[in-house]
Order: structure tokens, then sequence, then C-alpha cells
């Protein structure tokens, strides 16, 4: 793959709003092949620094192929952020990015069985060490934990039909292929013609469960929360509803003047404090038409920006 031709999502737009500076230094949480990483460093010369880290080790190479010129200026560690950032000085970083959900690298390459595009094992891991593969899930969920992942990983609404002829079909043989998965949904659920495909959400909710994205994506923020100084932002890049869904209750959670414990907010559990956070934007920023026909997997992206006034 020619990194060189990567287009970065919502790259100039995330690049402002991180308020880059000559010595500031930048976490970037999810670097992948380096395209927001190599922009960070570019306007933080001539002597800032960026710590970056990614579940994938593929990325990781070509990230380092790509930042090649800012030697000494950066370090990238394997690992999930959620994990990596727990082991980084609190308030230590001037601004950190998230930019979720799978790359354009992962995609194409069928071997990782990621898209219903290309023919390949139904393995879905981002990281290789992970113990589950998507056909470790499709061959030992329940109907109902099938349907469970469908629907509120993916929010297929047809979660339970899809879940229930799985389990059936696999008494007969294992799912095991990409496209043996996509073309058994597609005979259940034909697709007008310029429809998505009907795997589409199926996949994007095997990911999720096989990567835990979601747990991680809330230990995540927080984790990486503490990492950045008063003063300094957060952006979050995200894909689909759901990881929207969770980067907004982050936000609107450490924008109240309290606090309280658990996912429910009781009136009576409340306990006073200073907001911690506050909406850069009020509105998520999408790409441009100019974007999405440049890039036409970046259409459903969304970012939002976060500063912190309070530690």
């Amino acid at each position: 793959m020619n990194i060189y031709d990567h287009i970065p999502v919502l790259l100039n737009e995330t690049i402002e709003s991180l308020n880059i500076r000559p010595s500031g230094r930048y976490f970037d949480g999810t670097i992948g092949l380096g395209g927001h990483a190599y922009e960070i460093l570019k306007r933080s010369a001539p002597d800032g620094f960026l710590f970056g880290c990614d579940c994938d080790e593929a990325a990781i190479e070509l990230a380092l192929q790509r930042l090649k010129d800012f030697s000494g200026r950066f370090e990238i560690r394997q690992g999930f952020f959620d994990k990596v950032a727990l082991e980084l000085e609190a308030l230590s970083f001037d601004g950190a990015l998230l930019d979720l959900g799978v790359s354009s690298m992962q995609l194409d390459d069928a071997a990782r069985g990621f898209s219903f595009l290309h023919d390949g094992p139904l393995d879905m891991r981002m990281n290789k060490d992970l113990p589950v593969k998507a056909a470790d899930i499709l061959s030992s969920a329940s109907e109902e934990e099938l349907a469970y992942i469908f629907k509120e990983y993916g929010e297929e609404k047809n979660a339970k039909k899809f879940a229930r002829a799985i389990v059936r079909a696999r008494l007969h043989k294992r799912f095991s292929r990409t496209l043996e998965l996509a073309r058994f949904i597609e005979c259940m659920e034909p697709r007008p013609a310029a429809k998505i495909h009907p795997a589409t959400k199926v996949f994007m909710a095997l990911r999720i469960a096989v990567n835990q994205e979601l747990d991680r994506l809330k230990d995540g923020l927080t984790n990486v929360w503490r990492l950045i100084k008063v003063g300094g932002r957060l952006c979050v890049i995200t894909f689909h509803s759901i990881e929207d869904r969770i980067v907004k209750e982050f936000g609107r959670r450490l924008s109240k003047p309290y606090e309280y414990d658990g996912d429910v907010d009781e009136p009576d559990l409340r306990r006073p404090c200073e907001p911690r956070l506050r909406w850069v934007y009020k509105k998520a920023i999408r790409p441009t038409d100019e974007d999405v026909r440049n890039n036409p997997r970046c259409r459903s992206a969304q970012l939002r920006v976060f500063e912190k006034i309070h530690a």
C-alpha cells in the first residue's frame, strides 16, 4: 500500500481544532497510517512531540515509514488506546486524537476478513493476539446472543431473523469465509439497486464484538481525557451513531456542574463539582461533498471536539 495515497478523514478540521503549537505534546491513540500524526508533527515544528499507539502491528510499520522525517520527535507503541493511556502521565499532553473504526488498509486486505466485498477468513481482529475471531462468534454464540450483537452493535433491523437463520445453517456447515456469510445474508434480504449491502451492519457488529470496541471507547475516553492538560483539546472522529452516542454522553457528563456514580443520573445522588469540559462546537463537523467525492469511505464521519476547562 502506498502510504502517501492515504487520505486522512477530516484532516484540516481536526488539525485546526487541536490548536497545535510549537513545543506542544500530542497523543494520537489510533495512529493508523500516520496521516493525522504527520500533520501534527509538521505543525508543531521544530520541537513538538507526538506519542502514538495502535493495536495493529501492520499499521505501525507503515506509520513509522510515513513519519521517518520527524525522527526523535515521536514515539509509537503497540496496543489499544484505552490500555496504553493508563501507562502515561496524567496532564502531560496539550491535545489528543481518536480516529475510530476500521482503516482502509484493514478493509482492503482480504486476509483480515473485515470486508464483505473480498473473500477471506472471517477473522476481523484488529490485533492478532485477540483470542476470538468473527468465525468463533458465529459458531458458538446462541441465537439470542447473535441477535443482541447484530441489533446493539450494528443497529440491524433484521437481527433476530439473521441470527435464527445463521444458527440453523451452522448445524450443517460452519461459517468461515467473508463472502460465504455476505451471500447468505443477501439471499435472505436482497438489496435494491444502489442501496447498501444487506450484510453491512452484520459485518460491522461482528467487528465491534470481536474487538470489544464500545467498551474500549467508554474506558478509553476517560483514560485519554486524564492525559490532557487544562486548556487542551480532545478530538474524536466516529463513523456510526453508536460510537457517536457514547462520545456525546461523555461530553454531556463532564460538562455538567455535578458528578454522579454509575450510568444513571439520579438527582438525589449528585455531587456538586466544577464543569470539566466545554464543547468547542455544538454540532459535529461532517465531511464536505468534496471530501466524500475524494474519499467515499468518509461519508459517515463525524468530528466532535472538547476542551478541558478543569482538571
